[in-house]
């Protein structure tokens, strides 16, 4: 008993955590938490396959998961970096249709599965909590626009710098690690490994960040890469 308790506890926390969950009131939270389990998986464990039947909404609270498409060329595309907070899956189990992609953990990783069929359930017989589902439905679109926004609207510096900025949790106070490696950190930004590594070096020259590692960064002029994000670029570009 002891240990279903506890195991209820880490669910309910990892869901309240959840972006996609935070206009839900705390009755539907509870409803959530009771109909998930938790699931915890390897480093590089492939989670499902494009074209299987939707297990359900998986809620991340440790590690990191990439959702990416394989092209008929066999070259790897990530649409979609979860770490924790964040969710995937969620579109193909409101809808009920196969997954549109690959998902697989870039390292430990511990989420919250909440089965296609019991959250289908919820929705189709508490109609508050529909509704305060589709409110957090409505940031989760604001966020993938955004995205798309990066991808086409600026050019490979300014979505690099763009990343580095959301990506540092202190604002330039300290040093941050990249929270993947490179070359899937290229991917997720549709660039070329080359591309984002020359990118940051011509960033490292400029003196807007500093690389103390291969996988670290630090952000030392916040509002000059703010001007690189906007499309900006320093006279060191040219």
């Amino acid at each position: 008993m002891p240990k279903q308790t506890k195991t209820h506890e880490t669910t309910r926390s990892i869901l309240e955590n959840c972006g996609l969950f935070r206009s839900l009131a705390p009755q539907w939270l509870g409803l959530l938490s009771e109909n998930g389990s938790l699931r915890h998986l390897k480093r590089n464990q492939m989670i499902f396959r494009q074209g299987d039947v939707c297990p359900g909404l998986y809620c991340v609270g440790s590690g990191s998961v990439k959702v990416f498409k394989i092209s008929p060329a066999g070259k790897e595309h990530i649409l979609h970096l979860a770490g924790p907070g964040q969710t995937f899956a969620e579109v193909a189990a409101i809808g009920e249709f196969s997954l549109p992609a690959y998902a697989q953990t870039l390292e430990s990783t511990t989420c919250v599965l909440i089965p296609t069929i019991r959250l289908r359930h919820l929705l189709a017989t508490h109609h508050e909590f529909c509704l305060q589902l589709l409110s957090g439905m409505s940031l989760w679109v604001r966020q993938l626009i955004a995205l798309l926004e990066d991808i086409v609207l600026r050019d490979a510096a300014g979505r690099v710098a763009r990343h580095l900025i959301d990506a540092d949790p202190s604002a330039g106070k300290c040093p941050f690690a990249l929270p993947i490696r490179k070359k899937d950190l290229a991917s997720h930004l549709n660039l070329t490994s080359e591309t984002l590594s020359r990118t940051l070096r011509r960033l490292t020259d400029s003196g807007l960040i500093q690389t103390p590692t291969p996988q670290t960064v630090r952000i030392i002029d916040r509002e000059q890469l703010e001007e690189v994000s906007a499309g900006i670029l320093p006279a060191e570009f040219e």
